[in-house]
């Protein structure tokens, strides 16, 4: 935790003598950082020091763990330049297998939202693509923040030209989509003449990124005119493509009759376009699943300032994330659809189980909702799930498969949170056996009003999509 001066007002709880960035070295080495990635304790520790809040004693001991850290990976072990990786440069980075790992990556990063069923495209029955929109021929985009040099770029309109004819129109001039850089005329002429459209929006560097946040969950500028324009002018079906790394409120396209398929793409690296040709045709069936929960813009009035989790209905405060947000998504956490389908069956789990408390413990004559999640009974508590997982679809396919559990109402515990995560690969018609292991007083456990983590006992659901398990948890 980073402790810091206020600049302004009398209600500080440190003394006014001491400099904000004294503060902050004090803080994190207190908490045992021994390097920032940047300059900020190399400028400021010298005054920590001097200021007598800091000890060289604590210098020493950061210096010396970074000095072994580097003796360990081989740093003084003479040339530089001769050591393994002293040498290393493009030919050793840009190998044909690197490159495929990249777009390998960018495949299983896809996220399919929805389908109507217009995907996957066939390439041989599409004589002409519109691809419009202004990440359509995105390069630099697709890298994100703190970002390599790439060996090069693939960019949606490359990957989808390989494929198919294509007709590009950019629809706005760059990403912020304001002002006069709507170009709805030629956009909308491209998707009316075209078999397919593909319209790749959403954000980049200029949009989101460390040290400018997002004020709006709505696609930038006019980018929504320009989706909706060009997907009422299609002739065929509209896909849309959105390339970010947060989230959006669409649900203006979600609803859409209009749009056949969304597709998120996160920034998807060097050979991110090859990849999204390799989903919309069908090489590669999609199992990405949503990292975060889409929010509505609606979501946007709750101060960000406020950082508790859990809702406060008194107040109408939603809460955060999965586990504790009441109101309306417009995508939750998790969701992903496949080309195909899997059914789940619970092959094995307990129904009931007991916490063996000490001769005496409080519980053991009164009820109690919980009990604290640490001490002998808790020591080995743990039981196995065995779950099947068969691909009830025409294509071979990746499927990740989510545990969650939701505990009893007690200590206004979250609504549901993840045990655990499986990613299975099946061809059509077979079946695997995902297990887990869940540990009762580490992931059955709750946080109480005081901070204190407890096991609640009581009825505990454990689920995978639409199956549902129940556990009884006694003492």
């Amino acid at each position: 935790m980073l402790c810091y001066e206020p600049t302004n007002g009398n209600s500080s709880p440190f003394r006014r003598d001491y400099h904000p960035p004294v503060f902050t070295c004090i803080a994190v080495a207190a908490a045992g950082l021994d390097l920032n990635c940047g300059t900020f304790l190399a400028q400021h520790t010298v005054a920590a020091v001097q200021a007598g809040k800091l000890s060289e004693s604590d210098v020493d001991r950061a210096v010396t763990n970074n000095l072994v850290t580097l003796m360990r990976l081989g740093f003084f072990d003479g040339d530089p330049r001769e050591l393994p990786f002293g040498n290393l440069g493009p030919s050793d980075v840009c190998t044909p297998s690197n490159q495929e790992l990249a777009r390998e990556a960018a495949r299983q990063g896809i996220v399919l939202l929805k389908n109507t069923g217009k995907l996957p495209l066939s390439a041989t029955s599409i004589k002409s693509m519109a691809v419009i929109g202004p990440n359509a021929n995105a390069s630099f985009t697709m890298i994100g923040n703190y970002e390599g040099t790439p060996c090069k770029y693939t960019t949606p309109l490359q990957g989808l030209g390989a494929n198919v004819a294509t007709v590009y129109q950019p629809g706005c001039t760059n990403v912020g989509c304001s002002g006069n850089s709507l170009q709805l005329d030629a956009a909308t002429k491209a998707a009316a003449s075209a078999d397919v459209t593909v319209l790749v929006v959403g954000a980049d560097q200029s949009i989101e990124r460390e040290s400018l946040d997002r004020t709006s969950l709505l696609l930038p500028g006019q980018q929504p005119q320009l989706v909706s324009a060009v997907a009422n002018a299609s002739s065929g079906p509209c896909i849309l493509v959105v390339m970010s790394g947060g989230p959006f409120d669409i649900s203006f396209a979600k609803s859409s009759d209009k749009i056949a398929a969304i597709l998120w793409v996160g920034y998807p690296g060097e050979a991110g376009g090859a990849a999204i040709a390799d989903v919309l045709f069908g090489y590669h069936n999609p199992s990405g699943r949503l990292p975060v929960t889409w929010y509505p813009e609606s979501f946007t009035k709750v101060p960000m300032t406020d950082m508790r989790m859990r809702p406060d209905p008194s107040t109408g405060y939603p809460g955060r994330t999965y586990r504790f947000y009441t109101g309306d998504t417009v995508y939750a956490f998790g969701d992903g659809l496949s080309y195909t389908s899997f059914a789940h069956h619970l092959v094995s789990a307990p129904k009931q189980l007991a916490l063996q408390l000490a001769e005496g413990h409080a519980c053991l004559t009164e009820q109690c909702p919980s009990v604290e999640a640490e001490g002998a009974h808790c020591e080995g508590l743990a039981f196995d799930v065995h779950l099947r997982v068969r691909n009830a679809g025409e294509r071979s396919g990746g499927h990740t498969v989510f545990l969650f559990s939701s505990p009893p109402a007690v200590h206004n515990a979250p609504a549901k949170h993840l045990l655990g995560f499986e990613k299975v690969s099946l061809e059509p018609g077979q079946a695997g056996v995902v297990a887990f292991k869940v540990d009762v007083c580490k992931d059955l456990s709750v946080v109480d009003e005081l901070g204190n983590r407890k096991v609640a006992l009581g009825s505990h659901t454990l689920h995978v999509g639409d199956l549902k398990h129940t556990l009884n948890l006694g003492v």
